[in-house]
């Protein structure tokens, strides 16, 4: 028992540590491509021959995105700033990965979780100690309850949660647009579409706010809660009975429903989870960023968070680095692009790139010429019909 027990641990992390490597070679193979692209742009420098100077545009673009994200306490502010809606939104999305579910929602579910979090925001004055904690709460619960309506959906009439959330993003679209004209949300000195500002000690505290001198640095504690979730996350998949179900279920539905699992349930409690975190998304970029809400306020996330799941294999651990590394390069391509006039809009093809190359582990294989394990071949997802 003990021998087969050690052969299997060595099985897993071998599968673990090939699953890795298909992730860096993904995001190095990204770099590369991005690399011609800034040669291949660089018409200029091209038309005079100068070969050199357009490789040199590439290294002080990519060290520029290295400064900007990392450079300087400013440059780490705006990083964490940018990650922490990306990582709650990432395990929102892994979460529903795990149970065999496509979470297309998590817009309209931080969506949801934002405007319920913003109303305790600025229906409250204080003490912050109470109502920063329930309007976190509040935020997570607003997205719990969207993320229930696919989830209901799903495992009362078989609606596949994909085409349901995709319309329910929409929605809530739309849904945020009218609150923003009642008067209970609108701004009061505002005809546009403009809430009211959450009251003083309703925001999130500032990571950074002992240097009083520096209202520069942006960040604050929604990094501290994405950070939370994400342990919650690792907790729930590897401690608790349901996150073994959830893990049970989104291997093969068929099998845990054998077992006597109650797979409805199931599917209802992972679109909630998933949404919860999403409504805790929203809750930081009210609370934390803005301090009010605009009809815009959730942007990409929730699609950028689609992306982030399948870099990180929708492991804990994993969906952290994957949203600091998005995080990263959406606050260096800034400075990217102040440095060395590279547009910005190259951030959104290395993004697209990396994605691409995660979903295609085959061409990695190819292209790099390595061996990959079966279970590092990317998320699998159940059918339509099911």
């Amino acid at each position: 028992m003990k021998i087969a027990a050690t052969f299997r641990k060595i099985t897993e992390r071998i599968a673990r540590t090939s699953s890795f490597r298909i992730t860096l070679l993904a995001i190095l193979s990204a770099m590369v491509v991005g690399a011609f692209i800034i040669i291949l742009s660089d018409i200029d420098k091209l038309q005079n021959g100068d070969i050199i100077g357009a490789i040199r545009t590439v290294g002080s673009a990519y060290w520029a995105l290295v400064v900007g994200s990392f450079g300087s306490l400013r440059a780490i502010s705006a990083t964490i700033n940018s990650a922490t809606p990306l990582i709650l939104c990432g395990v929102s999305v892994a979460v529903a990965f795990k149970a065999g579910l496509f979470n297309i929602g998590a817009t309209g579910q931080m969506l949801a979780g934002g405007m319920a979090a913003l109303w305790v925001g600025f229906s409250m004055d204080g003490p912050g100690i109470i109502q920063v904690p329930l309007a976190v709460l509040a935020g997570a619960v607003g997205g719990a309850a969207y993320g229930a309506i696919p989830g209901i959906l799903k495992a009362r009439t078989g609606a596949h949660e994909v085409i349901t959330t995709i319309m329910l993003n929409n929605m809530a679209g739309f849904l945020v647009l009218w609150l923003l004209k009642t008067n209970l949300f609108q701004r009061a000195d505002r005809t546009d579409p403009i809430s009211k500002l959450v009251s003083a000690p309703g925001h999130l505290p500032r990571l950074f706010g002992f240097l009083s001198d520096r209202p520069d640095l942006v960040a604050h504690a929604g990094f501290v809660v994405a950070i939370l979730a994400v342990i919650v996350y690792w907790w729930f998949l590897n401690r608790s009975t349901t996150g073994f179900e959830f893990r049970a279920f989104g291997m093969n539905a068929d099998a845990a429903q054998y077992a006597g699992m109650h797979t409805k349930r199931l599917t209802v409690m992972a679109m909630m989870f998933a949404g919860a975190f999403a409504g805790l998304a929203g809750s930081a970029e009210v609370l934390g960023t803005y301090g009010y809400a605009s009809q815009n306020f959730a942007g990409n996330i929730g699609f950028d968070a689609i992306a982030i799941a399948l870099l990180g294999r929708s492991t804990p651990l994993g969906t952290l680095l994957a949203a600091l590394l998005f995080g990263a390069l959406q606050a260096g391509g800034r400075q990217m692009q102040a440095n060395t006039d590279v547009p910005i809009d190259l951030i959104v093809v290395l993004r697209a790139l990396i994605v691409m190359f995660i979903a295609a582990p085959l061409l990695i294989k190819a292209i790099w010429r390595i061996k990959v394990a079966p279970t590092s071949l990317g998320q699998t997802f159940r059918g339509w019909g099911s």
